[in-house]
């Protein structure tokens, strides 16, 4: 294992993938590095007050960790687009008594105040996911001692990348459940398979790279570490653990056998995301537009109340797909098996 882990102490090439929404808890991120991996805590969707509040717990427990933040790359969307969509889901919304933002909202996600936070209060690692932050922003994280990764999904996006100045590579194949890193959203990856895009990855930029995107067993750990990738970073293998966030329904779709498949949708958030065919994808998913933040915004109160009412129907289910491996279990046990022989 190269330095990129080891000067942190961490014994395994693991690391806990940060999924926002409530999944990634300090709890998870802690549990991942007294097995000997590496956790990230997820910045996307919080304040940058609620995200400090996490860096504070997960920092007391003297353990080292990482903060993924979504860097601005908006996919606007106009009014008349938006409205559509809004009308075409009402019904569901309708269920419960909601009704649903009538305007497009465009929001970075408090980008300015989660960067002056990392700046100002500095964590082990910083990594990007959807958009390349500039290259003052890169360095500033840099010389308060962060090393800096951004999350690729092919090797053009990397070459850019290493171009901004980045310390290494998260490499995501489109087997990865939730969000897609992609760069253009338009135009989402090509199925390829996580060790070639690994390699192809590695021939283009001489920086060192994170697997992640379809790592379900300890040999696929052996596989993309064999490929070139200094460590392997599981998402949904770790959502069903004890120390998950992750709502009830959510875990039990992951192993409801109702559910036989996984979809790339951008129905729930207008950017393209992996998760598990429902009635909500099957009918939304052919007239959703891209339009992100706009949409995540729009189905957001629809998919928390659903989520409440335990209606796994109209939930965002983000899911990978080897997603039956995910098992009710202590992370550390999930990290274990992953390390397999390592």
């Amino acid at each position: 294992m190269s330095t990129l882990l080891s000067d942190l102490g961490v014994d395994l090439p693991l690391v806990a993938a940060p999924m926002a929404g409530g999944p990634s808890t300090p709890a998870l991120v802690t549990a991942a590095a007294r097995a000997g991996g590496l956790g990230f805590l997820a910045g996307g969707y919080k304040t940058a007050q609620a995200l400090a509040g996490q860096i504070h717990t997960t920092r007391v427990e003297g353990v080292a960790f990482g903060v993924n933040l979504f860097a601005p790359n908006p996919i606007p969307l106009s009014d008349d687009a938006y409205r559509s969509y809004a009308q075409a889901v009402q019904p569901e919304a309708d269920r419960y008594g909601l009704a649903l933002p009538e305007h497009p909202l465009e929001d970075d996600d408090h980008w300015t105040d989660k960067i002056d936070l990392l700046t100002s209060s500095p964590v082990p690692w910083v990594s990007f996911t959807f958009g390349i932050p500039d290259r003052t922003v890169i360095s500033a994280l840099r010389r308060a001692g962060s090393t800096v990764l951004q999350s690729v999904t092919s090797a053009e996006e990397a070459r850019l990348a290493a171009e901004s100045g980045v310390d290494a590579l998260i490499v995501q194949a489109p087997a990865a459940g939730g969000h897609s890193a992609t760069l253009t959203p338009a135009q989402p990856p090509q199925p390829i398979p996580l060790t070639d895009l690994v390699a192809a990855v590695r021939r283009a930029v001489p920086l060192p790279a994170i697997a992640t995107g379809g790592i379900t067993t300890a040999a696929d750990t052996t596989a993309a570490l064999a490929a070139g990738a200094e460590a392997a970073m599981i998402g949904t293998a770790l959502l069903r653990t004890h120390e998950s966030g992750a709502s009830a329904p959510h875990k039990a779709a992951l192993v409801d056998p109702v559910f036989t498949t996984t979809t790339v949708t951008r129905a729930f958030t207008g950017r393209p995301a992996r998760a598990l065919r429902n009635r909500f994808t099957e009918h939304y998913d052919p007239i959703a537009p891209l339009g992100y933040p706009a949409l995540h915004h729009l189905t957001g109160p629809l998919r928390k109340a659903a989520t409440a009412a335990g209606d796994t129907r109209l939930i965002h289910l983000w899911a990978g797909t080897g997603h039956r491996q995910a098992k009710a279990e202590p992370a550390a046990d999930t990290i274990a098996r992953f390390a397999g022989h390592l």
